[in-house]
């Protein structure tokens, strides 16, 4: 046997040994087998928080996990969202939505608390849980018909819709609001 050869069957047996560890199956099952094993604790989970922030003030949250990408990476993937922070892993990105929340949507009703604050509840505004208030409303200026409408509660179905009842009561706000 010459020494080029000796050599190669030196290398393959170091090879079997260091990467085979004994296992059944071929050799190239075994490399390969090895490699994803390495590859598998090489991988960096990152957390990512995506907040989508609502006109109404709403904001909703989606979780992610993205595995083997770069903080870089990630960033470019979502680059139409704007970064909010990175603590570890873990990054967070919010986009302003151009539309109500689908809470409101879904459930939503202007009406008036007993102070006379212009008020969403989840529900009608009897008995239900604020969502969000805005200003007080003069209601010794509002006509009995509006009144009714807000004590009624007037449903918010669309953006549109939001944005014309803030506009019908902004007249009589107690204070100026924008």
């Amino acid at each position: 046997m010459n020494a080029r050869m000796s050599v190669l069957i030196t290398a393959a047996a170091s090879f079997q040994l260091l990467f085979c560890d004994g296992l059944t199956g071929s050799a190239e099952e075994k490399v390969v087998t090895r490699h994803e094993a390495e590859i598998q604790e090489t991988r960096v989970q990152t957390l990512i928080i995506l907040q989508r922030v609502y006109l109404d003030g709403d904001i909703s949250e989606e979780y992610i996990t993205e595995t083997s990408k770069t903080i870089p990476e990630i960033k470019e993937k979502y680059k139409q969202w704007q970064f909010v922070s990175q603590q570890g892993q873990v990054l967070k990105f919010r986009y302003p939505m151009d539309d109500i929340s689908p809470l409101l949507k879904a459930n939503g009703y202007f009406g008036i608390t007993e102070e006379g604050i212009l008020t969403i509840f989840n529900g009608k505004p009897k008995n239900s849980k604020v969502i969000h208030s805005f200003f007080q409303i003069d209601v010794g200026k509002l006509e009995s018909r509006k009144k009714q409408q807000l004590i009624k509660g007037i449903p918010i179905k669309t953006k549109d819709r939001y944005h014309q009842v803030l506009e019908t009561f902004k007249p009589y706000s107690v204070e100026e609001w924008n």
